[in-house]
């Protein structure tokens, strides 16, 4: 378990032990536990560079104003879009490409419970934790692998719970089944992050659950999921330890930047660890390799997860996964990545 304190002192040493103005992108952190992670990162990097992409101005405007306020000698851009539709997300990054060369970090926390399709025809429950991810990281992957010191992606969701997934329905599950979706969500999350450490090996990949924190998260909730979300409103406490937004976001930028999650090849570590501070296993069981499942509270996740993905691995699901997603993305796109 990494301990409050512990994750404040290594983001401590940001300022000193990573690049000077390191570039990083944040996604869906106009609220919640991105926008608390965005403005930690901003008061901790030393002239930083970061880009925030989401859907509302005055929200970002807000941000920036605080981040600014924060950290004077940092850079925040906000790129306004609606990430929920793939046509969207490659113009987000090659705006970002355009200015810059080399990214050292990619935060993802954008979801939602609105299980309503889009004009692509993709539930937004589904198409914002795992097809808009996987598509930002594919067209921010080039410039993710010229950076040095850090390079890093890391997915807020639901490590840990990786569930039954279904692969004759892997875009329709959350429609069909929105209250098991979650753990069908979960696994596809991990699995691709397990090919891109394969494709990517020079960069890490974090797929990780927050525990319990108090945010605005699920407000697009309609029909039985505004059920779930009360529900959970008021059973949840006592199963969570609720965590404030400012202290989770402690834990988040650990994980965004410790050499606890290096990548399995390559020096950028990121930050050193302190003394009889392990190096995490990947989800191969193996230290070091690359690709991380963490709990909430910084740790691997349990053997049977780890046991689980291994069997959908051997099975050959993580590339049927693959050819879904880059299909899907064809498809609706015209992009062959």
């Amino acid at each position: 378990m990494v301990t409050l304190s512990a994750a404040e002192a290594s983001n401590a040493k940001i300022a000193t032990s990573l690049p000077i103005g390191m570039v990083a992108v944040f996604v869906g952190g106009t609220s919640g536990i991105g926008e608390y992670t965005l403005k930690n990162f901003a008061q901790n990097a030393k002239n930083p560079r970061i880009y925030l992409a989401g859907r509302s101005q005055d929200a970002a405007n807000r941000i920036i104003s605080e981040c600014t306020k924060l950290n004077p000698d940092g850079q925040y851009i906000f790129i306004q879009s609606d990430v929920s539709l793939l046509k969207n997300v490659l113009p987000v990054c090659e705006q970002i490409l355009s200015k810059e060369k080399c990214i050292n970090l990619l935060f993802q926390t954008q979801g939602g419970l609105g299980v309503e399709k889009t004009s692509e025809g993709l539930s937004r429950a589904y198409v914002l934790p795992f097809t808009s991810r996987i598509l930002f990281v594919l067209g921010l992957l080039p410039a993710l692998q010229k950076a040095s010191g850090l390079k890093r992606v890391v997915s807020v969701f639901a490590a840990g719970y990786e569930g039954h997934f279904d692969e004759n329905y892997w875009s329709e599950y959350v429609t069909k089944q929105p209250m098991k979706s979650r753990g069908h969500l979960a696994a596809m999350i991990t699995m691709a992050h397990n090919v891109l450490a394969r494709k990517a090996p020079d960069v890490s990949f974090i797929h990780n659950f927050p525990g319990g924190v108090r945010t605005g998260f699920g407000k697009d909730a309609k029909g039985l999921m505004v059920l779930a979300r009360m529900a959970f409103a008021v059973l949840g406490p006592l199963f969570l330890k609720y965590r404030s937004p400012e202290e989770s976001s402690v834990l988040q930028l650990y994980c965004a930047t410790s050499a606890a999650f290096p990548p399995a090849t390559g020096d950028a570590a990121g930050i050193p660890l302190s003394e009889h501070v392990p190096m995490s296993a990947g989800t191969d069981g193996k230290p070091g390799s690359g690709s991380y499942n963490i709990n909430d509270n910084c740790e691997k996740v349990s053997h049977s997860v780890e046991k689980r993905l291994a069997q959908a691995k051997e099975d050959g699901v993580e590339e049927r996964l693959w050819a879904h997603v880059l299909g899907e993305i064809k498809q609706i796109t015209g992009k062959v990545l």
